[in-house]
């Protein structure tokens, strides 16, 4: 018997990207959400992101989701970790790979099928779908180690900057 293409004997599960953004608005971290315009979790907020084409790595799926739901398109993201929980998505077994970035804010617009897109002061974020909490929690964790023992990205400060605008970032 001939076997189809991407049909398979054992049920493998669907792959999806998260893309956790967060950006600098001069005195406080702000995220990057979209206002989820389709069933399951219709109105709540969430991560961008979405399932991968089958021709695509998780680096051209999380870009291209990105750009399809916000208009952003970022030159460098990196990627945060794999989520497995097999209840993490109500509508079949979904693992996902979460890439995080931080970037100068710019205006985003919801596309795709993203109802809103918008920046999110860290002290404001809502309830957010899936498990996107746990890994906005975690990106934040690893953005802080990264700003511990890297160096800071000047870009996302002004030309001319001040001690309490850099200790702010």
């Amino acid at each position: 018997m001939e076997e189809k293409r991407y049909c398979y004997r054992y049920p493998h599960p669907a792959v999806t990207t998260d893309c956790v953004i967060f950006g600098f608005d001069g005195s406080e971290l702000n995220v990057l959400l979209v206002e989820r315009g389709i069933e399951p979790y219709k109105g709540y907020w969430a991560l961008p992101g979405g399932f991968l084409n089958p021709d695509e790595s998780a680096e051209e799926g999380a870009r291209r989701e990105l750009r399809e739901e916000t208009g952003l398109e970022e030159a460098y993201m990196e990627q945060l970790r794999a989520y497995t929980d097999p209840d993490r998505d109500p509508r079949e077994r979904v693992i996902t790979i979460a890439f995080l970035a931080l970037v100068k804010i710019r205006d985003v617009e919801g596309g795709d099928d993203a109802a809103d897109a918008r920046w999110f002061p860290l002290s404001d974020v809502p309830s957010l779908a899936f498990d996107h909490d746990t890994i906005l929690h975690d990106a934040l964790t690893r953005l802080r180690e990264r700003i511990h023992f890297h160096p800071i990205d000047h870009d996302l400060l002004p030309e001319k900057f001040t001690l309490r605008d850099l200790q702010n970032l």
